[in-house]
């Protein structure tokens, strides 16, 4: 498994919500070979909650034995202690985590690792290494996937990889090929919480466009400024305003910055930017629009805040133009050239 599989899973893994099982052994044995991580390991169970609960294993020169404790299939993470501080050259290593049976994880790499063991991690190891063998291959991994699950219909690995697929049709599509009993066995919770996060983000989408439409008028709000002064959209009636929805944790947003100054200066006084700051400490966001020197308005927007739920904001940074008439002409979410784009045709 190599760490782009690893990031994948890991996205899975913050998306998915992994779902109670009862198992009649709720214990997962764990045997790891593996150099790099010395003599230290820490088991990482996500439970349902999200709750996080570590416990800390010592082993010799990167060899492990141990049980953890397991009473649903959920999601097992095996890193090194520095990773809980930070340090991201540490090794972490993400295992399907099923009740019942005996996992084998060896690494002569902090980046690469295998996954292998009792019989649905046996399955796993083959599906895995075919996984990997396309990316390198630059192969469409969802095919590749697809084509094993029909290979292997009565696989429990199976029904545990269609998580990594990347077309929800196409996920629909593997689950019907799954044997009856693989298929409304115990990897189904897995499989199936991802379809219900599909289908409850589709669902968020479609009311965010409705919400972000050309045309329809800018729900009014009032946050408070620098200053500490409450400023509200509708006293700026009269320009093109840019609402730029940003924190100062968002990389794509900071990076966006020195062409939004260029743009702000190119076009001065033909639109207003109104930067609303969204999931920072106050102090932090007073902090971030110092160090970046941003001359345009921002106002502070605070999780108790409605106006991120009224604009149906999915991701930062979001700007959405307003025109004079306080309706929306244009909303445009990442950092897009077509944003800068569709300012020159506006305002030169």
């Amino acid at each position: 498994m190599n760490t782009l599989t690893k990031t994948i899973l890991s996205a899975i893994c913050m998306t998915a919500a992994c779902i109670q099982l009862q198992a009649a052994d709720g214990k997962l044995h764990v045997k790891m070979d593996c150099k790099p991580v010395g003599d230290s390991i820490v088991a990482m169970v996500i439970l349902t909650d999200d709750h996080e609960k570590g416990t800390t294993f010592t082993g010799k020169q990167g060899k492990f034995e141990f049980d953890v404790d397991m009473p649903y299939v959920a999601h097992l993470y095996l890193l090194e202690p520095s990773a809980l501080e930070g340090n991201r050259n540490a090794a972490v290593y993400h295992v399907p985590g099923i009740p019942g049976e005996e996992v084998v994880v060896t690494a002569t790499e902090r980046s690469r690792y295998d996954v292998n063991g009792s019989k649905f991690y046996a399955q796993f190891h083959e599906a895995d290494i075919a996984i990997e063998t396309a990316q390198k291959e630059g192969k469409d991994v969802t095919q590749v996937i697809y084509d094993f699950i029909k290979a292997h219909p009565d696989y429990e690995a199976s029904a545990y990889i269609i998580t990594q697929m990347r077309d929800p049709e196409k996920m629909k599509e593997a689950v019907n090929l799954l044997t009856p009993s693989v298929r409304d066995g115990r990897m189904k919770p897995i499989y199936q919480s991802l379809f219900d996060q599909i289908e409850a983000q589709m669902k968020a989408e479609e009311e965010a466009a409705k919400k972000q439409a050309a045309g329809i008028m800018a729900p009014d709000f009032t946050l408070n400024n620098l200053e500490g002064k409450p400023l509200s959209l509708s006293s700026l009636r009269g320009k093109h305003v840019i609402l730029d929805f940003w924190g100062s944790w968002c990389g794509w947003c900071i990076k966006g910055i020195p062409q939004m100054k260029e743009y702000y200066k190119k076009y001065a006084g033909k639109f207003e930017i109104l930067g609303i700051d969204c999931n920072d400490t106050d102090q932090k966001w007073r902090d971030a629009v110092k160090k970046h020197e941003l001359p345009w308005l921002h106002v502070y927007n605070p999780k108790t805040s409605n106006v991120l739920k009224d604009y149906g904001i999915q991701g930062f940074p979001t700007k959405i133009i307003v025109g004079p008439d306080g309706k929306i002409v244009k909303t445009i979410v990442g950092e897009d050239p077509a944003f800068y784009t569709l300012l020159d045709e506006l305002f030169k």
